[in-house]
């Protein structure tokens, strides 16, 4: 495997460390909201590995070049002293103790809508300094499936037999792709072992975030990167978001025979 040379600078100043930790052996996690985190399941995973990381900031990817803010809008809220902020939306990554052994490295932030050559160039160029030997990508898209079934797993990688150890079905999906999608050629082309999990969640649920789909990605992860994560909280989430959902079918004729069908069609095959 060949590294990008660490060059955090660059043509430009876009890549912007806070830290420069020495890390053993540490994976990277990255999802990015928007068109590849259907029910934000992606980045609600990251957000409960940080959780249970004790997760602390380590760098971002500025956002000034890479968005249009007229469709990304920065956030406003009030700061500690009680002053206007402004939120923008970098891509951040934050990094903390995977076990005893190693760390684990975590990033996530919008999809960006411009120059994403140039954008991956960053991710590569952090890869690179932080010599990551292994990335996972993750996602989550809509999808013809009944809500109460497992969540499935699909995914491709680097080492295709690592899939099936961790029960991800290879995808031979073609069609339009996402900054994941090209991000993942590029690790390919640059010689990083990767991986991309995605979660298939039901189309008909409006319902964000889907604890379901966030939980079927992290029980893969955990046996893809041998991640040690205490999952029964996430799991109660999951079934009482379960349960949620099966109330309101419950409530709409129409919705209900939507998923009787689909259950029809499933058994049928």
């Amino acid at each position: 495997m060949r590294h990008p040379a660490c060059n955090p600078h660059g043509v430009s100043d876009a890549l912007r460390f806070f830290v420069r930790p020495t890390l053993r052996d540490a994976p990277l996690l990255l999802a990015f909201g928007g068109w590849n985190d259907a029910g934000e399941a992606a980045t609600m995973a990251l957000r409960y590995v940080a959780s249970h990381a004790g997760a602390a900031p380590l760098a971002k990817i500025d956002c000034e070049e890479f968005f249009d803010f007229t469709v990304e809008r920065p956030q406003v809220g009030f700061g500690e002293e009680g002053g206007h902020r402004i939120e923008w939306p970098d891509t951040l990554f934050r990094y903390g103790s995977m076990d005893p052994a190693r760390e684990i490295v975590l990033g996530w932030g919008p999809e960006p809508h411009l120059r994403w050559r140039h954008y991956c160039d960053c991710v590569l160029r952090f890869v690179g300094c932080l010599a990551v030997r292994r990335v996972v990508l993750l996602g989550a898209y809509l999808a013809d499936v009944v809500y109460s079934r497992p969540v499935g797993v699909s995914g491709f990688s680097s080492d295709p037999g690592a899939l099936g150890t961790a029960g991800v079905a290879a995808s031979h999906y073609e069609g339009p792709t996402g900054i994941a999608g090209v991000l993942g050629d590029r690790l390919s082309a640059e010689g990083v072992e990767f991986a991309s999990l995605w979660a298939g969640l039901p189309h008909y649920i409006g319902v964000s975030p889907n604890p379901r789909g966030a939980l079927a990605l992290l029980e893969r992860l955990t046996t893809l990167i041998g991640l040690r994560l205490d999952l029964e909280p996430l799991r109660g989430e999951a079934a009482r978001f379960e349960e949620k959902i099966s109330a309101l079918v419950a409530e709409d004729p129409e919705l209900g025979e939507y998923v009787r069908q689909l259950k029809r069609r499933d058994f049928a095959q």
